[in-house]
């Protein structure tokens, strides 16, 4: 006998969109549970074309929050957590009916391959990744080992080959970063997840104005001794960037040792190469890009050793009179 699915969603103004996902889904679903946040738009009545399982929660910039509201609701063995933007196609749908006729009840979470991740400015830097996506609502707890036992804590996870279609129709960044400000000026410490999440997010898809509200966040983190080199380094790269857009050779200077007497990292070599463009010394600026493709790796976002740095020596070999090749 098969497993039942609750779906559960959070939304706000998903009026259209909200329809294609439902509709790729509902078949396998027993029941359907969507949060609504705040929408504005027709999101409600959109949803109560597919359940009566609709209720409002209201907002605060707690994405956590939501979600186990959400999940309180749910009544049937396992949650699958949908976002509005997500479609699955004909074939990952049938792969999903098969699970769900075959899966084993000791199994608590399982993950799908989410995809498409680099269109529209995502926040992540490989297009496919798995994610946990269905989770076992009422978890039982098991005694192992034959002697000197102790209780399993770890979750039994399955990898699927199911694949989500992540069909984003807006860049969502500018309201992350609000919530990411919001918990620094109320004195709250980011985590070491939301720390490289904020860090990620500005090198893709933030703007100057976005890195100039970020400096003193990333400031703090860059000299707070509880904090991990991995971190220490990200921050040191958003605040050089800051910096560069203030013209501040100083904090640029002090900023750049931190991360470059480590590995040094790509990101940081494309912060010194478009420095000294800018300053009109082409020669140290082709240096720095080199580097950021040839010596050093990125810790934020692919870009930085790929196409920033390559259209970065472009333009100096152009100055410079010399072959583009690199």
């Amino acid at each position: 006998m098969a497993v039942e699915f609750s779906l559960c969603m959070i939304v706000k103004n998903e009026e259209r969109v909200l329809s294609r996902c439902l509709d790729s889904i509902r078949d396998l679903m027993d029941e359907i549970i969507i949060v609504d946040t705040g929408s504005t738009d027709g999101t409600k009545e959109v949803a109560r074309r597919y359940t009566d399982k609709v209720y409002d929660f209201t907002w605060v910039d707690d994405f956590s929050a939501a979600r186990n509201f959400a999940f309180s609701k749910a009544t049937k063995d396992y949650i699958y957590s949908a976002d509005a933007d997500e479609v699955l196609d004909a074939e990952n749908k049938a792969k999903f009916e098969i699970l769900k006729h075959n899966l084993i009840t000791d199994i608590e979470i399982v993950q799908f391959i989410y995809g498409n991740q680099l269109d529209n400015g995502t926040a992540y830097n490989y297009d496919e990744e798995l994610r946990p996506k269905l989770f076992k609502r009422l978890r039982s707890f098991t005694w192992i080992e034959p002697v000197h036992e102790q209780m399993r804590l770890d979750p039994l996870v399955f990898d699927s080959d199911i694949v989500i279609t992540h069909k984003p129709e807006d860049v969502h960044s500018g309201r992350d970063f609000r919530i990411f400000l919001k918990q620094y000026e109320k004195g709250l410490r980011l985590s070491k997840h939301l720390h490289h999440m904020y860090a990620m997010e500005l090198f893709i898809s933030g703007t100057d104005d976005d890195f100039l509200e970020a400096e003193p966040v990333f400031t703090q983190s860059a000299t707070d001794p509880l904090r991990s080199l991995d971190e220490i380094r990200e921050a040191a790269c958003v605040v050089c960037h800051a910096a560069r857009l203030r013209d501040d050779a100083h904090v640029l200077l002090k900023m750049s040792m931190k991360d470059l007497l480590a590995d040094g990292s790509s990101e940081m070599c494309c912060e010194l190469g478009h420095y000294f463009y800018d300053k009109g010394d082409y020669e140290e600026a082709a240096l720095w890009f080199y580097n950021a493709i040839h010596e050093t790796e990125p810790i934020l976002t692919i870009q930085s050793h790929e196409d920033w740095p390559e259209k970065g020596y472009a333009l100096c070999a152009e100055k410079l009179g010399i072959d583009t090749a690199i």
